[in-house]
């Protein structure tokens, strides 16, 4: 692997805007704000002892070189694992595979349940809006939208940009807010459901974090997906 041109100062993370929480959002499960601020300075602080390792031994960020698709999964399971450390009414759902990612603390036996129909459903992504799952259902949404570097910028010979969180938000949404993404018979494209309109608005009106007014101060890949 050739040696890292990137600096274990660069390398850091930006910074939460302290002042980019929304005081007004509403939250199920007794969760708060100040549960996601922590949760998210706890994935900064983890990223940062990680690409202060790698750099320092010549080895690129994290980001830089992991697919896309597997860094924004590290993202949105670090954080489904770190806010139930700061909201003790919720816990993360100990069924492999369980929906969703978190569920209400002693309602479901060992707090597991392949498709409970409580809970808070978590995902990050580097894209601003159509965010996609597996399913069209009624459930209560979570997004965590962040900006970094990825493969890619290297192939196109972009400088290595931080990572920083653009926006967090969330709200309940309903089947009607999914619009679903067949395929056609010779395609192997995994068959998808994707927040449409209505769910964005949903989601927008209640923004939990902004930085800079929700909008990345660098890039954000148009065709980014989960």
């Amino acid at each position: 692997m050739p040696k890292s041109k990137v600096s274990v100062d660069a390398a850091a993370p930006l910074a939460l805007n302290e002042h980019g929480f929304n005081a007004q959002c509403e939250l199920p499960y007794s969760l708060r704000a100040a549960h996601i601020r922590s949760a998210m300075k706890d994935f900064l602080s983890f990223l940062e002892l990680i690409n202060d390792s790698l750099v320092s031994k010549d080895i690129d960020p994290l980001e830089s070189f992991l697919m896309p698709a597997n860094f924004s999964s590290i993202v949105g399971e670090f954080m489904a694992a770190a806010i139930p450390r700061y909201c003790p009414t919720l816990t993360k759902n100990r069924y492999h595979n369980g929906h969703p990612d978190l569920i209400p603390v002693g309602v479901y036996t060992n707090d597991a349940s392949l498709h409970a129909d409580q809970g808070i459903e978590i995902k990050a992504s580097r894209h601003i809006s159509g965010w996609q799952g597996h399913n069209a259902e009624d459930v209560w949404l979570m997004v965590f939208v962040f900006s970094s570097s990825s493969p890619r910028d290297a192939i196109n010979g972009e400088p290595f940009a931080p990572f920083h969180f653009v926006k967090v938000i969330g709200a309940q949404i309903a089947k009607s807010d999914w619009n679903f993404s067949g395929r056609s018979a010779t395609s192997r494209r995994t068959i998808t459901a994707t927040v449409n309109g209505s769910g964005f608005k949903k989601m927008e009106a209640n923004w939990i974090y902004r930085a800079k007014g929700g909008e990345s101060p660098g890039k954000l890949p148009k065709k980014q997906r989960l």
